[in-house]
């Protein structure tokens, strides 16, 4: 097991991000998605947990993305090939799980807690000992971090984007430190590959997956604020409703 705490810094509030992130999700899957490809929500419910309570939503996605993987994955894999996406939504806490019945030994674990503050908390998570001997600590900052030529648009670079809404915009070098709000995506990511051979390879490919996938999404739900900064919790979910009905068709069209 390969054990990552990725923390993200934005320039929102938490109340604020609640929107934006599932704004954000909803759009994003909607854009990568094509025929054959991309992102099929199952279900989408609430739910309840004796120790976090009444949950927002319980999840479950199918992501088909047989085609976007490296040729040496693709190798090992069936040509019909989905990864199922478990969540359960205690904002501001929440559980992520993906797994694979193809692959039984592939797993990816992720608890994230948001947090009005510069990510700067220590163990926000309540890691295990065991947990906090093996972490480690990745900050991603949404404005001044490389990223793949292939994701870049000019319209969605925090250094380059101001928000007619909110003001907030043109992120500088030192914008962690000077502006308000500020909240932190903490995320510790637990990536399971149990295979002899090919452990190392894979774990460590998916975790710069999903460092690639957290500064694309944040870098997107800052860019976009003011498509979704005066929806309300109701808006946001009239949204989702309408969006992913179009994005389920595009997926499962031809399939």
């Amino acid at each position: 097991m390969y054990l990552k705490e990725y923390r993200v810094c934005m320039p929102l509030s938490v109340k604020e991000y609640r929107i934006g992130q599932l704004y954000m999700i909803a759009k994003h899957s909607h854009e990568q998605s094509e025929n054959g490809e991309g992102v099929e929500v199952v279900t989408n419910e609430p739910c309840e947990d004796e120790k976090h309570g009444k949950g927002q939503f319980f999840t479950e996605k199918r992501i088909h993305l047989s085609n976007r993987l490296p040729t040496w994955i693709r190798s090992l894999i069936p040509r019909i090939f989905y990864i199922t996406e478990k969540a359960w939504n205690y904002y501001p806490y929440t559980i992520t799980e993906y797994t694979c019945s193809f692959i039984p030994h592939f797993s990816i674990y992720i608890e994230t807690k948001y947090k009005d503050d510069k990510g700067c908390t220590e163990n926000v998570l309540g890691l295990s000992d065991e947990d906090m001997e093996v972490r480690e600590i990745e900050h991603i900052d949404i404005a001044y971090d490389d990223m793949a030529d292939k994701h870049y648009k000019e319209a969605e670079d925090p250094t380059l984007f101001l928000s007619k809404k909110t003001g907030r915009g043109k992120l500088k070098k030192e914008w962690k430190d000077s502006d308000e709000p500020m909240m932190c995506s903490y995320k510790a990511v637990k990536v399971k590959f149990e295979v002899w051979g090919l452990q190392t390879k894979v774990e460590a490919f998916t975790h710069r997956s999903v460092r690639d996938i957290l500064l694309l999404g944040h870098r997107q739900a800052f860019c976009w604020i003011d498509e979704w900064i005066d929806m309300t919790v109701e808006d946001i979910r009239e949204y989702e409703k309408s969006i992913n009905k179009e994005t389920n068709k595009k997926v499962l069209q031809n399939s």
